[in-house]
């Protein structure tokens, strides 16, 4: 007898190919029948008009502590992804190392600064019960609504082996053989692999560039080869290029580290401008040169626009506007004399201006912000409204008129940048992009800067756009892209596809009504602390495993998601 059976459902299978009317029926976990179905069934539904699709693989969130607090990894779930990445841009939970009780502590505070997480949820969420790497997957085990894998940061295994020395030094060669040898024993126990960050962007709750901007090539190369000593295992890794656009040296270094390994390396994010035409030839060039070089170099790229919110009030990516962090970085009442003070916002201007802020020049257009939440009687009425259009009715410069409606909210008030790759251009060469053999759909970065922005209904809102807005791919394409895609890119055994004998992670939808509803600021994390959430509109339910965890945009509570384990769970993916 199968445990459910699923009728008439429109079943786009993850390959590409034509979908086609079908009844599937799920036992013990996995896809047992397909077809026109007579075996009875404990439960059916009726799935007429209806698409039945394999359950969304996000390649890249930071859901590493979220799980703890919330095992549905909400909103991913919601929008119908069945299986996450963490443990992505060199940072993770594990290992912690015994002897030094407080690197917990540091690393809470470098994941709220780095990754945008709320510290009290940090702190109050989750157990930090472990101390090796295998410790923290299995905390997880049994606990989790979706299928979860897990990288091995470089700052984690970095701290462990050296400490506070980890920021600024190198080490010596016993200390990198311990790290390999930490690193060997993370893989055994089921890691995916290695990430790490070189970004410019990453710096601890200190101020410090992160503990893995301080290592040097044969360090990570080091790394690296160790990767591919191990099966189903590959690379992620952020360098500062990845922002904009390659050096000669950051593409050399994936080439490299690729190479070594003998698996994929993957990178995030490509970002698409039409203004920016050289852009995405030289970001691809990685790609290219991997393939010469025997290795692979995947970039991953959203199909969606996801706006992050800025505040002169908190952390964020203003203050890395070079000048900005000496002024935002300051107390509030004193940031507020100095960003009121004339010369003081001439100054910041023109920095933001110069060739020097590099891609933080996009945002120094202040008059195309739209101004969000407010929190003070003389903003009443802003909300939603674009800043020069008021600065033109006030008389006022637009970024003068910004500081002053944010000094009216002691700096709390919410800022959204307008998008300046909303363009036909810019879509078609997105579409065009979306083609190359080594770019994949990916990178809510969904777990982190929660308050900030909300990337993890990319699924849906693609979805959507490809049935009823641009339509720039067929849904059957659509539906592989965010499937079977990023299945074989990790080697997912047995995941991303609608076929007999696969697991049983699917979605179900109406094609009439996929859809995101707009994001909206909730306050549901751990000491009531705050973050962007999005209803999903169109989503039946959701199976993991076979068993149902969300109906109607409503989680059901069951837990039957695995821990996703390299090797067991994932085989080698070959580099060519």
């Amino acid at each position: 007898m199968l445990d459910h059976l699923i009728r008439g459902a429109t079943v786009v299978d993850g390959t590409g190919g034509p979908s086609r009317t079908a009844d599937v029926g799920i036992r013990d976990g996995r896809i047992a029948v397909i077809g026109s179905v007579t075996e009875a069934a404990r439960t059916s539904e009726d799935a007429a008009g209806l698409v039945l699709a394999p359950g969304f693989v996000d390649p890249h969130t930071h859901y590493d502590a979220q799980l703890f607090w919330d095992p549905y990894a909400t909103p991913s779930l919601n929008h119908g992804v069945t299986t996450v990445a963490g443990g992505n841009c060199g940072f993770t939970l594990a290992p912690l190392n015994p002897e030094r009780p407080e690197d917990a502590d540091y690393t809470r505070r470098m994941m709220s600064k780095v990754e945008g997480m709320s510290l009290v949820a940090l702190e109050e969420g989750a157990p930090w019960s472990w101390h090796s790497f295998g410790e923290y997957l299995d905390a997880l085990e049994g606990r989790i609504a979706v299928n979860a894998g897990f990288m091995v940061g470089h700052c984690a295994l970095r701290r462990y082996v050296m400490g506070p020395d980890a920021v600024g030094g190198q080490p010596s060669p016993a200390q990198l053989d311990r790290m390999l040898e930490l690193f060997h024993e993370a893989m055994e126990a089921g890691a995916w692999g290695f990430s790490t960050t070189q970004s410019s962007t990453h710096s601890d709750g200190d101020g410090r560039p992160v503990a893995s901007r301080h290592a040097r090539p044969a360090e990570l190369l080091a790394l690296s080869q160790a990767v591919g000593e191990h099966e189903g295992t590959q690379i992620e890794a952020i360098v500062a290029g990845c922002l904009d656009q390659f050096s000669d040296d950051e593409i050399d270094l994936f080439v490299e580290m690729s190479a070594a390994a003998g698996r994929p390396l993957n990178w995030n994010v490509l970002t698409i401008d039409a203004a920016v035409p050289e852009r995405v030839p030289r970001q691809l060039a990685a790609s290219e040169r991997a393939r010469a070089a025997g290795g692979r170099v995947v970039a991953l790229t959203m199909p969606i626009l996801t706006p992050m919110n800025m505040s002169l009030g908190t952390f964020c990516a203003l203050n890395l506007i070079p000048g900005w962090g000496e002024v935002l970085g300051l107390p509030v009442p004193e940031r507020m004399a100095r960003l009121q003070d004339p010369e003081v916002r001439s100054e910041m201007l023109r920095r933001a201006g110069s060739k020097e802020a590099g891609v933080f020049r996009r945002l120094a257009d202040f008059g195309r912000y739209v101004i969000g939440d407010t929190y003070s009687p003389e903003n009443e009425g802003l909300t939603g409204r674009v800043v020069r259009d008021i600065a033109a009715e006030r008389g006022q410069e637009p970024f003068a008129c910004l500081v002053d409606i944010c000094v009216n909210d002691r700096l709390r008030t919410v800022l959204w940048p307008m998008p300046t790759d909303n363009d036909p251009g810019s879509w078609a060469l997105r579409q065009e992009t979306w083609r190359h053999e080594d770019v994949l759909l990916g990178g809510s970065d969904a777990g982190a800067h929660l308050d900030r922005m909300c990337g993890a209904p990319y699924t849906t809102r693609f979805l959507g756009d490809c049935l009823r807005g641009r339509k720039l791919v067929p849904l059957e394409q659509a539906v592989r892209m965010l499937t079977d895609d990023p299945a074989r890119l990790f080697g997912l055994r047995g995941r991303g596809r609608v076929a007999e004998g696969f697991h049983a992670d699917l979605v179900l939808f109406d094609p009439e009504r996929i859809d995101a509803d707009k994001a909206v600021l909730v306050h549901d994390l751990p000491g009531d602390s705050p973050r962007l959430d999005s209803k999903a509109i169109g989503v039946t339910a959701v199976w993991v495993n076979g068993v149902e965890v969300i109906r109607g945009d409503v989680v059901t509570g069951a837990v039957p998601g695995t821990v996703l384990r390299s090797g067991r769970d994932t085989r080698t993916v070959s580099t060519k």
